[in-house]
């Protein structure tokens, strides 16, 4: 009897490790498909204005890893998300794009009422991030030193997800850029 019983339960346990591999690839395929449209390779050009007019472009982080990462304030995911963006800008070069939020002075106000401090670019139209491929947000690319994309991730991620990107992001690049930069 005993050992029919641990026999039941080591086929339970393996059906259900079945069913979490098959639920895994189901949602990794899922979230391949939703990213299908970003851009990859060498970023496209990214400048502006931040909401004070002073002009930002990816360019200006040449030479180091960033995370760029497109946003609304009309969106609920992107707000719960805010805290995880403003604590990776802490330890790594971040640009955030507005997307479709308005105007400068609309994003400004935005910004200000939430205690926001990462550089942002608005993105009054959505051409900024259409030249990304953007079409939903949160959406976020991991840039290396030399403006290659080397992960690009729609919905939400968490700073650690964040970080363990840029640092491979570093790493693939050949540690050439030094945490933080």
């Amino acid at each position: 009897m005993r050992g029919g019983g641990s026999s039941g339960r080591g086929r339970a346990w393996r059906r259900r490790g079945a069913q979490l591999a098959a639920l895994a690839l189901i949602l990794l395929a899922l979230q391949a498909w939703l990213q299908r449209g970003l851009v990859s390779g060498m970023a496209p050009a990214l400048y502006g204005q931040d909401p004070q007019g002073v002009p930002l472009a990816l360019s200006d982080y040449r030479g180091r890893t960033v995370l760029v990462h497109f946003w609304a304030t009309w969106c609920p995911v992107c707000r719960l998300e805010q805290g995880a963006i403003e604590a990776v800008a802490r330890d790594w070069p971040v640009l955030t794009v507005a997307m479709q939020s308005g105007d400068a002075r609309a994003v400004g106000a935005y910004l200000r009422a939430r205690g926001l401090h990462q550089p942002v670019l608005v993105d009054e139209t959505g051409a900024l991030a259409a030249r990304f491929g953007v079409g939903a947000v949160p959406a976020s690319f991991i840039v290396d030193p030399a403006g290659r994309i080397r992960f690009r991730h729609l919905g939400y991620t968490t700073p650690w997800g964040l970080r363990a990107r840029l640092r491979a992001a570093r790493l693939l690049h050949g540690g050439a850029a030094l945490a933080g930069g």
